[in-house]
């Protein structure tokens, strides 16, 4: 009893050395690496799966959230496709596949008979197998009600079936008419035959390390839809200088298509038209017109975001348009044609020009005042004509020639005559002139041998003594 007393009290004196360290480390190194395994369960619950999957997504920024928004997105519109599409008792199939229709309330072992509303009988290679009714290849149409009777003839289901088409992506675009909203538009690129819902979503893309820390902006929310206006959505209290992913998803009850579209509001900004456009005539200035106009009432009006403007204007019997750009809202028009009505358009940009030019606003018309001196000599023009008129010549036999000469045309012809007279004149004497330096020059030459002949006969006329 002894010994086994005294053994315990050994072994508490020797828990300090440092063999007995090993067994302590190891029940604190178990709890240690118990949490490893508490995330499979935590991850049941939601608690603690956020960690390992920053760590999966870190190599692609933002590619977790992108991925995460369209799992929602397409299991949302799963979701939606089996239920809530129309009218009770109607069955929808794709064109080109195999429909099989089900007749509810008959037993499994009891014959059926299946036919169709308004046809003598069932389209053309469809069969019964056990109640069911298989449209193989069915086209549109294949499309109509169908009825299943028992035996005896009583009505027991009936089912309009609806055919169609799965959805295509749909084409999309995106406006914004000023700095604070934008809106998309879509239309789909498929005609389905089949009734169609959109899923209109957007995010804004991260652009800063410290926003991507903090998850800000970076949630996901709804591009509003007006049913007033089908086919677009509008996202209020946008940034300007921020870029937004657009999700457009197409839905319907044989499933769904998206597009996703990455915007910049600098490159689609795009102003309504200038409003309150008014053209004017200037008093005393026959080639003036004074045209002013307003910033859309859809611009707000900031120091910071400004408008330039363009202006285009003619004549409404001329085609080719004269364009003026500025930044005031008024401008004077000096070329324009004096008595004739002209057309004047205003369009609006941004000022540093970021997006694209507006659309023409409606168009403004006024005439120029007219020129006294114009307005004689259109007076003028006009009498002259009558005299042109009462001078014709009569139906006499010799009519006397009236002459209708003009001044300054006879005067012309006469400068005219005088200038080809002195050029004539110009070359006939240059012509006498080089023909009398001939002539004398080849008197020159004939000269010339005689005066060599007569030296040759005095040399030998003289003796020969003299000449050595």
């Amino acid at each position: 009893m002894a010994r086994r007393g005294g053994r315990p009290r050994t072994a508490r004196a020797t828990r300090p050395a440092s063999p007995a360290r090993a067994p302590r480390s190891r029940p604190r190194s178990r709890p240690r690496s118990r949490p490893r395994p508490r995330p499979r369960s935590a991850e049941r619950h939601g608690h603690i799966a956020a960690a390992p999957r920053r760590k999966m997504r870190s190599p692609i920024p933002g590619l977790g959230r992108v991925m995460v928004f369209l799992a929602a997105a397409l299991v949302s519109a799963s979701l939606a496709v089996p239920e809530g599409w129309g009218e009770e008792g109607v069955q929808y199939g794709q064109v080109g596949t195999d429909v099989t229709l089900l007749c509810a309330g008959a037993h499994a072992s009891s014959p059926v008979q299946w036919r169709r509303a308004g046809a003598v009988a069932l389209p053309e290679g469809s069969a019964i197998r056990q109640g069911t009714l298989v449209l193989p290849h069915a086209s549109l149409a294949t499309a109509g009600t169908y009825s299943c009777y028992s035996e005896d003839g009583s009505l027991l289901h009936t089912v309009s079936l609806r055919l169609g088409h799965l959805p295509g992506v749909p084409f999309v675009s995106c406006r914004a008419s000023d700095y604070e909203n934008f809106s998309c538009s879509w239309t789909s690129s498929v005609e389905t035959f089949l009734p169609t819902r959109y899923m209109t979503t957007y995010r804004k893309k991260s652009l800063t390390g410290e926003e991507k820390r903090r998850n800000k902006n970076g949630h996901v929310g709804p591009c509003l839809q007006d049913p007033s206006h089908p086919g677009t959505c509008t996202v209020h209290g946008s940034e300007f200088w921020s870029s937004y992913r657009l999700n457009i998803t197409e839905v319907n009850p044989l499933g769904s298509s998206f597009r996703l579209l990455d915007v910049t509001m600098q490159a689609i900004i795009k102003p309504d038209p200038p409003e309150g456009l008014v053209v004017e005539p200037i008093p005393l200035a026959p080639r003036r017109l004074h045209v002013s106009w307003k910033y859309p009432s859809s611009w707000p009006k900031e120091p910071h975001f400004q408008l330039r403007f363009r202006l285009q204007y003619r004549p409404v019997i001329h085609r080719s348009w004269s364009v003026v750009e500025t930044v005031n809202l008024s401008e004077v028009i000096t070329d324009a044609f004096a008595g004739l009505e002209h057309v004047v358009q205003v369009s609006a940009k941004d000022f540093l020009d970021a997006g694209n030019w507006s659309e023409w606003s409606a168009e403004a018309r006024a005439t120029p005042v007219r020129d006294l001196v114009t307005t004689a000599s259109e007076e003028t023009t006009t009498d002259t004509s009558l005299e042109i008129l009462a001078e014709e010549p009569s139906q006499a036999s010799n009519p006397e020639p009236i002459n209708h000469s003009d001044p300054v045309e006879k005067m012309a012809v006469l400068v005219s005559l005088g200038i080809f007279a002195f050029f004539v004149l110009a070359a006939v004497l240059i012509i006498t002139i080089l023909i009398w330096l001939r002539v004398r020059k080849q008197g020159k030459d004939k000269t010339k041998p005689h005066n060599f002949l007569v030296a040759a006969t005095h040399l030998k006329a003289l003796p020969k003594a003299q000449i050595l």
